[in-house]
């Protein structure tokens, strides 16, 4: 076996610092990571170590909720606990019990699953759906980024050299129908081929907020505000008239290579069937 650096590091400060002088690759649950460098070290030039083991870093764990109503994810928090947690919202919590295996679902971290960058990663389309941002902390201080505008494209990212993920911040979002399905090639342990969010704020026959988000749709989560637009502000009855430009709109933004056409005609059953929800029923909650 190849040799290679290990550092563990016993604080965030002490990873910081050991992060600047060493350029050492952040392993937390290594779910990715490593199968990265097992299968394809010739793809991953750059992978060789050294590794700094942040995994016992209690400072990027835990889960809260803050006065504001935002809530806060450690980036250490593995799937199986944001799954099992009741302050995670409703998206988040969808999306992290139906990743992989119940093994991975132990090891694996929202922060790595994030810096992945993987265009079929399960957690970052949730996370987008409700305007998330992540904590980026280095020596030089910490700031806030949009997970958004954090993933770039596929396995792409703006995260510094010197930067790890501290936590992720959801801001309170209201919303009286909420829609989450996950598409693959069996019900458990399957990497996506199509997710799909859905909320919607109605209130006095009224669509106040509407947002959908596409995950393994292109080469990063595919959601427009322009989009959303065309039915924020339509009462019920308007929704027939402008469901066409709405579903034309949507499917203008997934990526005709990522999304063949029978992912594309799924996507919009799956969009009309939530949006045939809102028109018929006040009884909200899951779709």
């Amino acid at each position: 076996m190849e040799k290679m650096n290990v550092y563990v590091a016993e604080s965030l400060s002490e990873a910081l610092k050991i992060k600047a002088e060493t350029g050492a690759k952040v392993l937390a649950g290594g779910t990715d990571l490593m199968v990265q460098y097992r299968t394809a070290p010739c793809l991953n030039p750059d992978m060789p170590f050294p590794v700094l083991i942040i995994s016992n870093l209690d400072e990027m764990k835990g889960i809260r909720k803050e006065d504001d109503g935002t809530i806060v994810i450690g980036a250490l928090s593995t799937p199986a606990e944001i799954a099992s947690s009741p302050l995670v919202p409703y998206h988040v919590r969808m999306a992290a019990s139906r990743m992989g295996a119940p093994a991975l679902r132990n090891s694996a971290t929202i922060g790595g699953n994030i810096a992945n960058a993987s265009p079929k990663g399960d957690l970052p389309q949730p996370l987008i759906l409700l305007d998330a941002s992540l904590v980026l902390v280095s020596q030089d201080g910490e700031h806030q980024m949009p997970v958004d505008e954090f993933i770039t494209g596929s396995k792409k990212t703006k995260l510094k050299e010197n930067e790890i993920i501290k936590e992720i911040r959801i801001p309170e979002v209201k919303a009286n129908y909420l829609m989450y399905r996950k598409i693959g090639t069996r019900r458990a342990n399957a990497i996506s081929k199509l997710s799909l969010s859905v909320l919607a704020l109605v209130e006095d026959g009224v669509i106040k907020d509407f947002r959908a988000s596409s995950g393994a749709a292109g080469p990063k989560v595919r959601r427009s505000r322009e989009v959303e637009s065309i039915l924020i502000g339509k009462k019920r009855d308007e929704l027939d008239s402008v469901l066409p430009q709405f579903l034309t709109k949507y499917d203008s933004i997934l990526s005709p290579h990522a999304m063949p056409e029978y992912r594309r005609n799924t996507t919009r059953r799956m969009l009309i069937y939530f949006i045939e929800k809102i028109k018929q029923s006040d009884e909200c909650g899951v779709v």
